[in-house]
């Protein structure tokens, strides 16, 4: 079959309204406001339903429906907010371009306010982007000019994150400058929040906790210090004349260097609570951060429990604990944080990474939802059987005055947001399952192939039988097997932290220098040598397993009970160890090495087939993008056997693909690349990592 397609660069997302056999639709609405003019000029412009039909949007208060929740009615859209009719038009829209039944009820979010996390600098430099440049910050001398095509990119912007339901943006780097707070840059953040604001979106700042010694002529940024308490109350004050509607600050403090309240002898819950007053009577709230680590002999997995348990009940009703999903960071597949449960009195929001730092980056094609998905399902036990993260951090289990969910960015300047056209899935899947915990990766994904690969000139994005059978299937397959065959072309039955040096995309388990702290370098986290591999957290080890509520610690306890996934995060076992399967640990993890390659290569194989069906730009930089990370894949399964094979002195099974490379060449290349990386750096004075104008 050959269709006649158009070239198309990604940009309009998941939002590609049929421009083809536009149905009429007649909007009844007697409420006004910028909200409900955007709901009204959506439907007309995409509406799917009967051709002439009646709808009316009625803002009207139901105490079923809870926050921006709506309800979905016979010819109506019901909601509390004006806000609520505008996610309630994305939804009734959505069913209608993939061909969902409309159903009714009522559709209530998960959590109250649902976060994109940017890591943007205020040079325009993205820590951990791989999309070009921020879309809100930029250096030279007209960096605080606000121009209409600014305002065109944020009204886009905006608009995506409505469609999904996604409501707040922490606009830069968690890694923050005190300048954020001055109120040249203020003036900007003001009309970023102008523009954002009618699609529903409260702007957040991460700020810089020394920012009053800093930037404000302080002697000190204690905070119990009545002088630094009054310059944050008055910072607020002047935040919130410019901006009604801000959302409050996220805050990293005491973690990879950054100043906090324990450099005064204070504790996370002094610095957190004195922040969080300032901002309490405005409605603003402190997202704090949980990941804190520091130069310690001891298990690096354990410190942010240790850190946050003893003062659980200690912070005021608006500080949030935003922890990342896992207890080390972002890895390919981690256990969950143990703080989620075990913190009872505290609300504890969850941290995501959609921008893929330790998963291929804008290279890999790795759909995250299955890994989400796993994580908000996990099982904490904390109140017994049910008691899963989602339930734990939505409100469903613990009193909460918030919840909240964040992730962590990858959109910039590049033309398709994302720098890869299935990045883009990521993004679209944090926000439905940020609105509905509950989802399946299988439906997300169904429905981002549908809204974004729409079938050409039908004017509608209802599959046909014949699109479906070939490209829809297919291609969501793919999707959902992509995060798992990543997990075994890196790191499998537990290994994790294995990268090369800084950058977090090759493999290295051979890096490990001196000058460097050891919870930097992989071997701390791999820990081979002849008699084994893998990390000890058992009680005979560094007693991780202790965080994890009963029956989770026991099973994790045990190699025999634990579950192959975590093995190696839990347990340091012979390389000849029996596995469930009768096999050996060698065997095994040779097995899946092996099978995350071959999985990427079926990938290029299911990419080619949908050429027919995809536009001539799109498709091919997907299959560009999939022949590197098939290169890479080759490597990393190279790279990782061959290392670990110097130890476990045992051959490569002979029924799996043989190595291609050679050790001694990976290891120069690997060097070789990273004393290139640090020339280029020291050349350009570290722009990535200092702060803009300090």
């Amino acid at each position: 079959m050959v269709l006649s397609l158009h070239a198309d660069e990604g940009h309009r997302l998941w939002l590609r309204s049929p421009n083809q056999n536009l149905r009429p639709v007649n909007v009844i609405c007697s409420a006004q406001s910028a909200v409900l003019e955007i709901a009204k000029q959506e439907l007309e412009q995409s509406w799917q339903g009967k051709s002439g039909a009646s709808l009316v949007l009625t803002v009207q208060s139901d105490e079923r429906i809870r926050g921006d929740g709506f309800r979905l009615g016979p010819g109506e859209i019901r909601a509390s907010t004006d806000l609520g009719i505008l996610y309630g038009v994305y939804e009734l829209l959505r069913r209608q371009q993939t061909g969902e039944s409309v159903r009714e009820g009522i559709f209530n979010p998960s959590y109250e306010r649902r976060l994109l996390n940017h890591w943007d600098n205020l040079n325009g430099t993205i820590e951990r982007g791989y999309a070009g440049h921020s879309i809100f910050w930029r250096e030279g001398n007209d960096s605080l000019t606000v121009t209409e095509q600014d305002k065109t990119l944020w009204r886009e912007y905006a608009r995506a994150n409505a469609s999904v339901g996604i409501n707040g943006a922490a606009l830069n780097n968690v890694n923050a400058s005190p300048w954020m707070l001055t109120p040249e840059y203020l003036g900007r953040v003001k009309a970023i929040a102008d523009v954002l604001r009618p699609y529903g979106m409260q702007v957040y700042l991460s700020i810089k906790f020394s920012s009053p010694a800093l930037i404000g002529g302080l002697s000190t940024s204690d905070p119990l210090d009545p002088g630094v308490i009054q310059w944050w109350h008055d910072k607020v004050k002047e935040i919130y004349t410019l901006i009604p509607d801000f959302g409050g600050f996220l805050v990293k403090a005491n973690s990879e260097g950054q100043p906090g309240p324990q450099d005064f002898g204070r504790t996370h819950a002094d610095g957190a609570n004195m922040l969080a007053g300032a901002l309490g009577p405005f409605g603003g709230i402190v997202m704090w951060r949980a990941f804190v680590y520091k130069t310690s002999e001891g298990d690096r997995a354990k410190q942010a429990y240790s850190e946050f348990i003893p003062l659980d009940g200690q912070f005021r009703e608006n500080v949030i604990v935003q922890s990342k999903n896992g207890p080390v960071d972002f890895q390919p597949r981690e256990p969950f944080s143990p703080l989620f449960g075990a913190m009872k009195k505290t609300s504890v929001m969850p941290e995501l990474q959609i921008t893929q730092e330790y998963l291929g980056q804008s290279i890999h094609l790795v759909f995250l939802a299955p890994m989400w998905e796993e994580f908000l399902k996990s099982d904490t036990f904390q109140e017994g059987k049910g008691s899963t993260v989602a339930r734990c951090t939505d409100g469903s289990l613990f009193p909460q005055k918030h919840t909240a969910i964040a992730g962590v960015s990858n959109i910039g300047l590049d033309a398709n947001w994302c720098g890869h056209d299935f990045a883009q899935a990521n993004w679209y899947a944090f926000g439905r399952l940020a609105w509905d915990n509950t989802l399946t990766s299988e439906q997300i994904a169904d429905e981002w192939i549908k809204l974004t690969f729409p079938e050409t000139g039908s004017g509608s994005v209802v599959f046909s039988k014949d699109r479906t059978r070939q490209f829809l299937n297919p291609v969501k397959q793919m999707m959902l097997e992509s995060r798992e065959a990543a997990v075994d072309y890196m790191m499998p039955l537990g290994l994790h932290h294995i990268f090369s040096a800084d950058d977090h995309y090759g493999p290295g388990p051979w890096w490990g220098p001196r000058f460097v702290r050891k919870d930097w370098t992989p071997p701390y986290y791999h820990q081979a040598e002849p008699g084994g591999v893998g990390f000890d957290r058992t009680i005979k080890g560094s007693d991780a397993v202790s965080q994890y509520h009963e029956p989770l610690k026991s099973q994790f306890n045990d190699p025999k009970t634990c579950p192959d996934m975590f093995l190696l995060w839990f347990h340091h076992l012979p390389w000849d160890y029996e596995m469930k399967s009768g096999g050996t640990l060698w065997d095994a993890l040779c097995t899946h090495y092996d099978a995350g390659l071959q999985q990427v290569r079926a990938f290029q194989k299911t990419w080619d087939r949908a050429e027919p069906w995809v536009d001539p730009e799109r498709f091919t930089a997907v299959q560009s993008k999939l022949r590197e990370q098939c290169r890479n894949a080759q490597i990393w399964k190279d790279a990782c056997l061959l290392y670990f094979q110097q130890f476990s002195r045992r051959p490569v099974p002979y029924d799996i693909e043989r190595p291609v490379n050679d050790l001694e060449d990976l290891i120069q290349a690997d060097n070789d690349r990273i004393m290139s990386r640090f020339r280029r750096r020291a050349e350009r004075n570290d722009p990535d990592r200092k702060d803009h104008r300090e």
